[in-house]
């Protein structure tokens, strides 16, 4: 931090030098804290949760899916509300919203008030992380301290989802599951109460928001989680489900319709044109597809069937994330040394080996027999956290990058919240709605195949992609 606060970057408006800055890397940070806690911390959770309000697998699988959906899917209109109305105020509401969800989430005495809170927490969440990015880009104008206050914000976001389940297991166990929402949501209100105090940072004038692009896209999104997270309950051939597969198709033909005849759209469809660009992106999003659906049900497995209690689930988990935290710097310095298509498809390669590894879990699986998957898993995660990043923002024309970095994140998440929903389907169906005994132990290790198989199909799609991209 104290190369940041060294490096000569202007004044923010209104501004104190750096005095100023430290306050907007500090308020961000606290804020941007808060996310990835929400998300694996609710995974420790959920039994408690079905517990506490009798709530049955499709309900209370929305806790997850509700929030990650309505993140990813709000993510890129609030930057655009972020241009057009100020950056501080969206952040500022942002907070609001993520923090009063918090409150009437850990307040909820059903289940689906805390749905619908945990909802309304993502789309806070994603107004915090577009709001907060742009307040940090005005702040710090220099490059080289901008780059050094986003990765302190990439280091917050990777140890908040490490230890996530580790701080959600104790939560669980010294005060119940009422605390994991409650806990970020204070953290949110600290923020909140800073916030008047951070620089204004106004909209671009003349800037207009994709109104149409966003709810076509939020739309199609939420429909298709909606499709997959009730299908097991109603049964895949439902004609509500089938509608709803068929409304999400038909809305995402009509989002590609509509982004192509505008002149200035939310997505740039062409990127996903750019066969480069699209093989980092199915490589990133293939590795947090397999790595946040285990994060979010290992712990119901080690607390329901293996028998272990919130804490030391959470803590196990460790192993598996941990990784991630610890490793980017290794990737950074790998990747200057070795080929590109070897960083590309090798990370993904071996999140596919380890979830196959994994697919001999059972009830007596101890830390030892799950080492080796676990490692495997981190380390493939670790070792391309960033790296993927900057090959592909670096691989367009300087002023494509912003743009270049919102779909690429937008690109992540959404493989990331899908495969999330199609891994919580397959565990529903075939353990007949119940995540407890041998039936979920079949169903996890069925899950783990399909995940291996899964990254096996994009490591192939990675490589065809890349290489046809440079020849």
């Amino acid at each position: 931090m104290s190369d940041i606060l060294s490096t000569t970057s202007p004044p923010v408006a209104g501004g104190h030098g750096t005095a100023r800055r430290l306050l907007v890397l500090g308020v961000v940070l606290t804020s941007m804290l808060t996310i990835p806690l929400t998300i694996t911390g609710a995974s420790v959770a959920l039994p408690g949760i079905r517990d506490d309000l009798d709530a049955g697998l499709s309900a209370a699988q929305w806790v997850v899916n509700g929030y990650n959906a309505c993140y990813a899917g709000f993510l890129l209109f609030t930057g655009s509300l972020a241009d057009v109305l100020g950056r501080r105020r969206i952040f500022a509401g942002g907070l609001a919203l993520f923090c009063g969800s918090g409150a009437v989430g850990a307040l909820a005495q059903h289940i689906a008030v805390l749905d619908l809170a945990r909802a309304a927490a993502g789309i806070g969440a994603a107004a915090v992380t577009t709001g907060g990015s742009a307040l940090l880009a005005a702040a710090f104008q220099d490059p080289r301290a901008r780059a050094r206050a986003f990765g302190l914000v990439g280091t917050v976001l990777g140890v908040g989802l490490a230890f996530g389940p580790t701080i959600g297991g104790a939560l669980v166990d010294a005060l119940g599951w009422r605390a994991v929402p409650a806990v970020p949501a204070a953290f949110a209100g600290a923020a909140l109460l800073l916030v008047r105090a951070l620089p204004p940072v106004p909209g671009i004038p003349g800037r207009t928001v994709d109104r149409a692009g966003a709810a076509l896209f939020t739309g199609a999104l939420l429909v298709l989680i909606f499709a997959l997270d009730e299908g097991p309950a109603l049964g895949f051939g439902h004609p509500l489900i089938i509608a709803a597969f068929a409304a999400a198709l038909a809305l995402a033909a009509l989002l590609v319709r509509v982004e192509r005849r505008r002149p200035d759209p939310m997505f740039a469809l062409g990127l996903l044109a750019d066969r480069r660009f699209l093989a980092l992106a199915l490589a990133a999003g293939a590795l947090m597809g397999v790595l946040v659906p285990l994060v979010v049900y290992l712990p119901s497995y080690l607390i329901n069937v293996a028998g272990l209690d919130a804490g030391r689930a959470g803590g196990r988990l460790l192993m598996l994330t941990v990784p991630t935290v610890l490793l980017p710097a290794a990737g950074a310095a790998l990747a200057r040394r070795l080929p590109a298509l070897v960083m590309v498809a090798g990370p993904v390669a071996l999140a596919g080996a380890a979830v196959l590894l994994l697919a001999a879990i059972g009830p007596d699986a101890g830390p030892l027999r799950l080492l080796l998957p676990f490692a495997l898993l981190g380390t493939a995660v670790g070792m391309s956290n960033g790296v993927l990043d900057g090959m592909a923002i670096g691989g367009v024309p300087p002023e494509q990058a912003g743009t270049a970095s919102g779909m690429f994140n937008t690109a992540r998440l959404v493989t990331e919240t899908v495969l999330l929903a199609v891994v919580g389907a397959l565990l529903a169906a075939l353990s007949g709605g119940h995540l407890e005994g041998a039936g979920f132990t079949g169903a996890l290790q069925t899950v783990c195949l399909v995940l291996g198989a899964f990254a096996a199909l994009a490591t192939v799609g990675a490589v065809l992609l890349y290489r046809s991209a440079t020849r």
